[in-house]
């Protein structure tokens, strides 16, 4: 079966190529025309919001470095070293603003954590807090971070995964961050791409989830050997291997992913966890490179089941990149969204959409690709998405950043990259096999997406209309209210390109609801808990998460678009520890910060 899957793959690989030359140089040609012009007032009437480029002005002057890894692989060097740039969101030291930490990759570069000043501008304080100086050779670099309050003392702690030694950072009342790695049992050495928090046991203390890369054992600056590439384009089961660190609650972990039933060490790159059949745990969810996608159950907090196949999601191999949930249809029941990889006339695995068959739940639940049928299967070589509703018309959009290696606009590496695909598992797998970049671009200069959600099943189109018009190798995406004005704001993370923030202006007339949560039998943070919404005849719920997307992470606070209807009916959440709690008429238009009673 594997066999014929990849001559199918291969066969229009290579039909593609025949008509590829004349389709690169239209996509040139696309690329380098001048990106639409959004005029704002026509946007905010038509799509009800529109998107401002404004990062410099706000102060976030950051543009991202890559490494540069052992000498053996520099020519592939701008392809094999092509992930770093991360976003995650936080309000570190509680003064009720959302603050963002931006990773860096190269081995003397350093990391930055904006402080939102309540005006409209940021400030680096990452050298000040201890959080900048994190990148070198010899400890590896960053390639991202999440926050999640693992000790309950109030204040978000931060796990920065990297291409080496992982580290779990203390915060210290919001004014500096002290290492706590080696207390906490981390590995010495993992090349991770994905990390979330979450409780997936409920004992009220955060656990980690990390999944690897490539494989522990691989020093990226010190190769043994050049064999340390996927051993297939759709198999490949010779990555880095996944940690499942549970919180003893004294400041160690232990751990746990074998003894608990996941044992995979396929190529991760994105992981989400969300409870998606209403049993109160968590499942998790992995998007793979170079495999099929990943469905863990959780029985209990007390093991994980892999039901990929026998739910749908793991049926065919891609290059999966991105995780993300959200309630597309208004239904109480969440979707999982993958990135994949598209290029006109030369491969379209197409990004896929997992929404659960009508009548199938619980653990019976089954899922069908429903991204071409919807609208948002072509992003182009997709990294980050994340689900929000950017316009507060009460149905959550999707934004979706791309582009792999831009480098020459007028020469391609597709061709010597398909016979790359093409050949056995001893020429994939040995770096020394691939062909030189020799400067072509491999996907590069793409023009985002951004898909709005019509509420009736399909989603439009929209990024060169709104505002959103870079051409960047887009990676991390996060949404945020940096304002606190009941908006999302879009921030992004760029490899070897500057960071970018797109501030968000909504249609007045379209109003919100927004709840900040904080547990006290649940973990502090409130990681698990689901917000769900009753107003105007329908229903949306929202889960907090501590980590979606290609290595990065929202808000945590909840963020509803109303429309325009008249009133919310009721709010009920549901807490980690399963306290179910319900407010009756909660305001429009306000941030309810509310604490587990």
């Amino acid at each position: 079966m594997q066999n014929r899957t990849t001559r199918i793959v291969l066969t229009l690989f290579f039909i593609g190529l025949i008509a590829f030359p004349l389709v690169y140089k239209r996509f040139v040609a696309r690329s380098n025309s001048p990106a639409v012009a959004a005029n704002p007032s026509t946007t905010l009437a038509r799509y009800g919001f529109n998107l401002t480029e404004s990062a410099k002005s706000a102060g976030l002057d950051f543009k991202h470095t890559a490494p540069i890894l052992d000498p053996k692989l520099n020519h592939i060097m701008e392809q094999v070293a092509s992930m770093g740039a991360a976003v995650s969101v936080v309000d570190f030291d509680r003064d009720g603003w959302q603050d963002l930490y931006v990773v860096n990759s190269g081995e003397t570069s350093k990391n930055a954590l904006y402080k939102n000043l309540g005006n409209g501008s940021f400030k680096d304080v990452a050298e000040e807090v201890g959080l900048a100086s994190l990148n070198s050779r010899e400890t590896g670099v960053s390639t991202g971070a999440v926050w999640g309050d693992y000790d309950n003392d109030g204040f978000e702690d931060v796990f920065l995964y990297k291409w080496g030694k992982p580290e779990l950072l203390h915060n210290n009342g919001g004014k500096g961050f002290s290492r706590v790695s080696e207390q906490a049992g981390l590995p010495a050495w993992a090349n991770a791409n994905a990390a979330i928090w979450f409780d997936y046991d409920r004992d009220g203390k955060l656990d980690l989830f990390v999944a690897g890369y490539y494989a522990e054992n691989i020093n990226l600056w010190d190769l043994k050997t050049t064999k340390m590439m996927p051993e297939s384009f759709e198999y490949a089961n010779n990555g880095g291997r996944k940690y499942l660190f549970h919180n003893l609650g004294d400041g160690k972990f232990e751990e746990v992913s074998e003894k608990l039933g996941i044992k995979s060490t396929r190529w991760a790159l994105a992981a989400v966890a969300a409870d998606l059949r209403g049993t109160g745990y968590p499942d998790l969810f992995v998007a793979n490179d170079y495999a099929v996608s990943e469905l863990f159950f959780n029985d209990g907090g007390k093991r994980f089941r892999e039901v990929g196949k026998e739910t749908g999601v793991g049926y065919a191999p891609k290059s999966g990149m991105t995780a993300a949930v959200g309630d597309v249809l208004n239904q109480g029941q969440f979707g999982i969204y993958v990135t994949n990889i598209s290029e006109e006339a030369v491969l379209v695995q197409g990004n896929n959409l997992w929404m659960p068959k009508v009548g199938t739940s619980g653990n019976a639940i089954k899922y069908e690709n429903l991204a071409s049928s919807m609208g948002v299967e072509l992003g182009g070589w997709s990294f980050g998405a994340q689900f929000g509703d950017l316009n507060n018309d009460g149905f959550v959009d999707l934004y979706v950043t791309n582009g792999n290696v831009s480098l020459d606009k007028g020469k391609s590496y597709w061709y010597d990259y398909s016979k790359v695909a093409g050949g056995n598992e001893a020429i994939i797998s040995d770096a020394a096999n691939w062909p030189p970049l020799n400067g072509r671009s491999l996907s590069g200069y793409q023009q985002k997406r951004v898909w709005i959600n019509d509420g009736a099943g399909s989603f439009k189109e929209v990024a060169q209309m709104v505002g959103a018009t870079d051409v960047y190798d887009g990676r991390s995406v996060a949404l945020a209210d940096f304002s606190n004005s009941g908006k999302l704001d879009v921030v992004v993370a760029n490899q070897k390109a500057p960071l970018l923030l797109y501030k968000n202006t909504v249609a007045p007339d379209h109003k919100w609801i927004a709840f900040d949560l904080e547990g006290t039998t649940s973990n502090r943070s409130a990681i698990g808990a689901q917000v769900r919404l009753f107003w105007n005849g329908q229903q949306q719920v929202q889960e907090v998460s501590g980590g979606s997307g290609f290595c990065a992470q929202n808000q945590r606070r909840l963020h509803f678009g109303l429309g325009k209807a008249a009133q919310v009916d009721r709010v009920e959440i549901r807490w980690p520890s399963g306290k179910i709690q319900t407010i009756q008429s909660p305001a429009q238009n306000q941030i309810h910060k509310l604490k587990e009673s």
